[in-house]
């Protein structure tokens, strides 16, 4: 394996043009205040001695966008609903203080995934693990700075594969709600993250023999279009559909992970850093068409969703028919979270109907 060095910056209060003075990392001479630290990778084209150096950034937060996706007679289109608690979500806490070199390998509520077996601090200028994650101040430093972090802290993981952070909350999957997972990622590093190198969100709930199972997971790739700069995050999700009686993930408590996945089999992606702030889960109650019963009027359906809700009833009677082509029976905003509806217009033989969540 390549040996990668690891070294920290610290940077100097009085002045934010004074380029920050380099410290070797080592484990014989941390210095007692030692925040540790974000790396930046040194160009160079040997892949038999590839140098990292570590940064301290800052951070902030956008809005998140629901996507509706139709089914037949139970819906899964995510409609509005409350979040839930994720502790720590911003990475306010432990406070790490404003003074130099603004970062620190902690991280309260949150812990480092497990070091794995081909990992060994001699080819990582002997920084163990465990230095490889963890808080960072958002230093008011032009070009350091990031806009729209949420509070005055984030979070930072070295581009190493299985770097990650995770967290199991005490909210549980329930039968009948989706999930939205919403995180703020910079990953360009200040140039510092290869082009391509990935990242994974992912929703899991663990089995019985305390194993992660994936339930819904998102890869975000490092490249201009996603990150065009360092200095505003850019938010990513991960999806989980409305959840089923079935499903094994059904009651199981949620687990939440941010993992470092570039190519094991290519340190040319190594090095560099993410960002990450502003951790949120939305749970929503998912689009439903319930109780399908035929009465003097018609087909009667009782519409369930988030209370608020503004959908689009279609039907069709002819399956292989495109959705966009289906006929539209109203438009309907679902007031209470249960709405009574009546098809009027259903006659002999086979109907089918989809609801459609509307912006």
């Amino acid at each position: 394996m390549p040996r990668i060095r690891i070294a920290s910056f610290q940077r100097r209060k009085k002045s934010a043009v004074e380029e920050p003075a380099q410290l070797k990392l080592g484990p014989d001479n941390l210095p007692d205040s030692f925040h540790a630290m974000k790396t930046n990778k040194s160009e160079t084209n040997n892949s038999a001695a590839k140098a990292v150096r570590v940064r301290f950034k800052p951070c902030r937060h956008l809005p998140a966008a629901a996507l509706g996706l139709a089914v037949l007679l139970a819906g899964s289109a995510a409609l509005r609903a409350g979040n839930l608690y994720v502790p720590n979500y911003s990475f306010e806490s432990p406070n790490i203080g404003t003074d130099s070199p603004y970062a620190a390998p902690v991280l309260q509520s949150w812990q480092e995934t497990p070091q794995p077996n081909w990992y060994d601090p001699d080819d990582f200028d002997g920084a163990p693990w465990s230095y490889l994650a963890g808080t960072f101040y958002n230093v008011s430093i032009p070009g350091d700075y990031i806009w729209n972090c949420d509070g005055a802290q984030a979070a930072f993981l070295q581009n190493i594969p299985q770097v990650g952070i995770v967290q199991n909350l005490g909210a549980t999957f329930n039968v009948g709600k989706t999930y939205t997972l919403t995180v703020a990622l910079i990953g360009r590093g200040h140039g510092s993250t290869p082009t391509g190198a990935t990242l994974q969100l992912s929703l899991y709930y663990l089995d019985a023999s305390g194993g992660m199972v994936t339930v819904a997971s998102t890869t975000v790739t490092n490249t201009a279009d996603n990150f065009p700069n360092d200095t505003n995050f850019v938010e990513f999700q991960a999806q989980v559909p409305g959840v089923q009686a079935t499903d094994p993930w059904a009651g199981q408590n949620i687990g939440i992970q941010l993992l470092c996945t570039p190519d094991l089999d290519n340190p040319n992606m190594w090095g560099g850093y993410w960002d990450a702030d502003n951790v949120r889960l939305v749970e929503r109650t998912a689009l439903n068409l319930a109780g399908p019963a035929m009465t003097g009027g018609g087909l009667q359906l009782t519409v369930q969703s988030e209370p608020g809700a503004v959908f689009q009833v279609l039907s069709t009677t002819n399956l292989t028919t495109s959705v966009a082509n289906w006929t539209s029976l109203g438009t309907l905003t679902n007031v209470t979270g249960s709405l009574p509806f009546v098809d009027s217009t259903t006659g002999p033989g086979r109907g089918f109907y989809t609801a459609r969540q509307l912006p």
